[in-house]
C-alpha cells in the first residue's frame, strides 16, 4: 500500500472557533482577524457559514465579512459551511468562496440537531448541493460528522463509513473530511479507519477534522498522517467545537500541535511564522474578550 506524497493541506478553521462563542464578535474584528490569517499561508480558511442566524447568530455576518476581505494577494482558498440548499446557493454565488462544506452525520440524532433533517432527508440535499457547486465552479467538501462515534448511545459501526463514502463518491464528491465531533476517537481507531478508507477509495481526498483534548492531539495527528491522511482541519490554540454536539465543547486540534508535528517529522509547510504569530496575538485578544 502506498500513501500520498509528503505534502500537507492545512485548513485553518476560525469559523469553528468562533461559532460557539456566546458574545457577538464585532464584524470589523472578524474581518481584521481573517485578513491576517490570509497572510499566514494556510491552504484553506474555513471563514464562515451561510446558515440560519437564529441557529448560529455568530455567523450572521458571514456575507459582509467575506465581501470586505482582500484575497488578491493570498493563495489561501476560502471555505464556507452550509446546512441546506439555500445556504449552498448563497455560498456558491459568492465569488470569494472556493469550497462549500456540508455536515452529513452518521448519527441520526446529530443530523437532526445540526440540520433539522434526518439522514435520509439530508442525502438528497447533498446531491443537490453537489449540482449547485458544480454549476458555480466551486468544490464541495462533505464532513462526515460523528465519524468516530457519538455521545447519544446510538449504535455505531465503523463499516458504515464505507457505505457513506460509497454513496458520496458515486455522487461525484471527491473531498470527504472525517469529523471526530466530540473527541471519541482513539489512535488505533483513527489509523484503522483512514487506512481502510484510503485503500478502498483511492480517488477520494480524505481529511481529518478532530476535536480533542490537548494531551491527545499530537498522537491523533500521527495516527492519521501515518495512515495516509494529508488534509487537516485545525484552529489556533485549539479553540472551538460544535455547539450542537453536547453541552461541553471539545476543542479542535490546535494549529500549533500540527505545526510541531510537521517540524518533528520533516514535513514541509508554507506557513509564514511571523504572520502566524501576529494572527495568534489577535486570536488571543478575541477569545480572552468574548466568551
Amino acid at each position: 500500500m502506498s500513501f500520498p506524497a509528503n505534502e500537507i493541506k492545512i485548513i485553518e478553521c476560525p469559523r469553528d472557533a468562533m461559532q460557539g462563542i456566546r458574545d457577538f464578535i464585532p464584524t470589523t474584528i472578524k474581518i481584521k482577524y481573517l485578513q491576517r490569517l490570509l497572510e499566514v499561508g494556510f491552504h484553506t480558511l474555513d471563514a464562515g457559514s451561510f446558515v440560519s442566524p437564529k441557529a448560529v447568530p455568530q455567523m450572521s455576518d458571514t456575507d459582509v465579512v467575506l465581501r470586505h476581505l482582500d484575497v488578491s494577494s493570498s493563495a489561501t482558498k476560502i471555505l464556507a459551511i452550509v446546512a441546506n440548499i439555500r445556504g449552498a446557493e448563497q455560498a456558491s454565488a459568492h465569488e470569494k468562496v472556493h469550497y462549500v462544506g456540508y455536515p452529513l452525520s452518521v448519527s441520526e440524532i446529530f443530523q437532526k440537531k445540526n440540520t433539522n433533517k434526518t439522514i435520509a432527508e439530508a442525502l438528497p440535499d447533498v446531491s443537490a448541493i453537489q449540482d449547485i457547486t458544480l454549476r458555480n465552479d466551486k468544490e464541495f467538501v462533505v464532513y462526515l460528522s460523528m465519524a468516530f462515534g457519538n455521545p447519544y448511545q446510538e449504535p455505531y459501526h465503523e463499516e458504515a463509513l464505507s457505505e457513506y463514502v460509497y454513496k458520496l463518491s458515486h455522487m461525484g464528491i471527491s473531498i470527504i473530511s472525517l469529523a471526530d465531533t466530540v473527541g471519541k476517537a482513539c489512535t488505533d481507531m483513527i489509523g484503522r479507519i483512514f487506512r481502510n478508507l484510503i485503500t478502498e477509495f483511492p480517488a477520494v481526498e480524505f481529511g481529518a477534522h478532530f476535536h480533542s483534548t490537548p494531551d491527545t492531539a499530537y498522537q491523533k495527528i500521527h495516527a492519521a498522517w501515518s495512515n495516509g491522511c494529508r488534509r487537516f482541519d485545525v484552529t489556533l490554540s485549539g479553540i472551538g467545537g460544535c455547539p450542537f454536539a453536547e453541552d461541553k465543547l471539545t476543542g479542535n486540534i490546535s494549529t500549533q500541535a500540527l505545526l510541531q508535528y510537521c517540524t518533528d517529522h520533516n514535513i514541509p509547510t508554507p506557513i509564514n511564522i511571523e504572520a502566524l504569530k501576529s494572527a495568534n496575538q489577535i486570536s488571543e485578544e478575541i477569545f480572552s474578550t468574548y466568551h
